[in-house]
């Protein structure tokens, strides 16, 4: 059998390789149109800084090695320029010639490309980078002289996101520019607020709700919708990307959301004998099961490595992708999976929320961090939609453990009793995903209710108090200016009720929202009405800093 594999990287390598174990006498070629068929276009961000040292660790296999070790036939600069599915060929373009190979079975593995928004000047630009493979690396590299000071970045994606801090580890002066309101869109807006407090921290100059409209100066000038002018050396565009579709369109194939390539479960495209995987394809949600486009390295990887076995004659089937990622912005980890609140709200699910705060490990083992995580859930059913996280250390375990138990069909009934590795130097008696399950089921079994940062101002304009749970000497260091408030540390509570009004609904706040748990069964079991502030103040203060001060 013959098999020709378009495009490298994560899934067609992982198809190649595969393929070979499974079928030793195979004729297989890959087909590459750039110069590297297997590099890590993760890493290339941390080239920038220096962080990643040779730009050689960057190239994972050499054509060379490929052939050594799994006996491919891998092509570089040989670009497809045509597909017939009729007569089961490929036109290949190479620098002296062009070929044409037939073909058993095909594999589209294409990627994505950058958006490139229809921004005027832009042609004329001389200084504009996106990123996607080391040509573009390479590219930007060589615009990193002792004369580059200012650097923009438009779009605060992940990849924005990372080099924008390794330009400034590089020296430069970073400003991001985001059309949404919040870095991170991906996130919900209360958790992209963190990572948006440590730009600043970190001297990122951060712009949301704004676009660029104009290029001036071979790029230097850049115009915003508010008409603010930026000065700009080297200027990176991450808006977003889009599925390489142009040979499957050409060749007939059929497509849906955004272009993307639609395959079936097998991934099987329209059209027999070919394959589609990575980037280029649509593939389920498998919360919702709607259609999406998943730009990421883990399920490319894992589709490669399925549509291999499929091709070999053994049964395989694409379940779908939740979506699960995580950037490092300096000295934050943020990381998500499955939906997050907005989407789901989006798909009309029944949906609660709850957020914790603890420590990466137990707190009073030295080096302990803070960690706040986000459980997104189906109230009725405990039916798990999402998790984000936010951090210096321990995000990703937590993480991992939650697209794990969505993958599972676990719900949040099962998370108290996932037993997980404990030592104090490691994590708590309690890990925090335990405790996002207990506070989850506190809310689905009714004894909390529990009130959003985005629903306190509307709340307490009702006519509802909020009641602040702290000590005095956390309430020196910050506390709310919103709303009538009333102030009674938690220990004193049980001994002045008699300064509440039993006629009267209260939101209790602490500093996470642990105690203020504690506060509303004391106040319900005397009979008051009572919510907790979800996430409490730690929350509320980096969300919405102008309604809370400081002495």
């Amino acid at each position: 059998m013959k098999i020709i594999i378009i495009g490298g990287v994560a899934g067609g390598m992982s198809a190649a390789t595969r393929l070979r174990r499974l079928m030793e006498d195979a004729e297989i070629i890959v087909l590459e149109k750039g110069p590297f068929v297997s590099f890590a276009n993760c890493g290339l961000p941390y080239y920038v800084s220096g962080e990643i040292a040779e730009r050689e660790q960057l190239v994972v296999k050499t054509p060379e090695a490929l052939k050594d070790r799994f006996n491919l036939d891998v092509r570089p600069f040989h670009e497809v320029t045509a597909i017939s599915p009729e007569n089961h060929t490929v036109t290949i373009r190479t620098k002296n010639q062009e070929i044409v190979e037939t073909y058993d079975k095909l594999i589209l593995s294409p990627g994505a490309r950058p958006f490139i928004p229809p921004i005027e000047g832009l042609k004329e630009a001389q200084n504009v980078y996106s990123l996607r493979n080391i040509p573009d690396l390479d590219k930007i590299m060589e615009n990193l002289t002792g004369q580059t000071k200012h650097a923009v970045i438009i779009g605060a994606g992940f990849i924005g996101l990372e080099m924008a801090e390794n330009l400034q580890r590089r020296g430069l002066h970073v400003t991001i520019v985001e059309k949404a309101s919040q870095v991170l869109p991906t996130l919900d807006e209360e958790m992209a607020a963190f990572v948006e407090k440590e730009l600043r921290r970190q001297g990122i100059t951060v712009i949301t709700s704004q676009a660029a409209t104009l290029f001036e100066e071979a790029g230097k000038s850049i115009t915003l919708e508010n008409g603010q002018k930026l000065i700009s050396d080297l200027t990176l565009l991450s808006v977003g990307v889009q599925p390489e579709n142009h040979l499957a369109l050409e060749a007939g194939l059929a497509t849906g959301l955004r272009g993307g390539i639609l395959v079936n479960e097998a991934y099987q495209t329209s059209a027999p004998d070919i394959y589609a995987v990575g980037d280029a394809i649509i593939v389920r949600q498998q919360i919702t099961g709607e259609e999406a486009l998943i730009s990421l390295a883990s399920p490319a990887n894992r589709q490669g490595r399925q549509v291999a076995d499929v091709i070999a004659g053994m049964a395989r089937q694409n379940q779908g992708s939740i979506g699960t990622a995580i950037v490092r912005v300096f000295d934050l980890v943020a990381a998500s999976t499955g939906l997050s609140e907005r989407v789901a709200k989006l798909a009309q699910l029944p949906l609660a929320v709850v957020h914790v705060s603890g420590k990466d490990h137990a707190g009073y083992f030295p080096g302990a961090t803070e960690l706040t995580l986000k459980l997104i859930f189906n109230p009725q059913t405990g039916e798990i939609y999402g998790a984000q996280g936010i951090g210096e250390k321990g995000v990703d375990k937590r993480i991992d453990i939650l697209a794990t138990a969505i993958k599972a069909k676990m719900t949040i009934f099962d998370l108290p009793e996932l037993e997980l590795t404990y030592a104090p130097p490691f994590g708590s008696a309690k890990d925090p995903v335990n405790m996002l399950g207990y506070a989850a089921m506190n809310l689905a079994e009714g004894l909390s209710e529990s009130v959003q940062w985005y629903e306190l101002a509307d709340e307490l304009a009702k006519g509802k108090i909020l009641l602040d749970v702290r000590t005095a000497d956390e309430l020196s260091r910050g506390k709310f200016n919103i709303g009538l408030g009333l102030h009674i540390p938690l220990n004193e509570l049980r001994h002045q009720l008699a300064q509440l009004d039993i006629n009267k609904e209260y939101i209790v706040s602490c500093q996470s929202g642990l105690r203020s748990y504690l506060a509303e069964r004391i106040l319900k079991q005397h009979g008051f009405k009572a919510k907790n502030l979800d996430g409490a103040f730690a929350l509320y203060q980096v969300v919405k800093p102008e309604e809370v001060s400081y002495v």
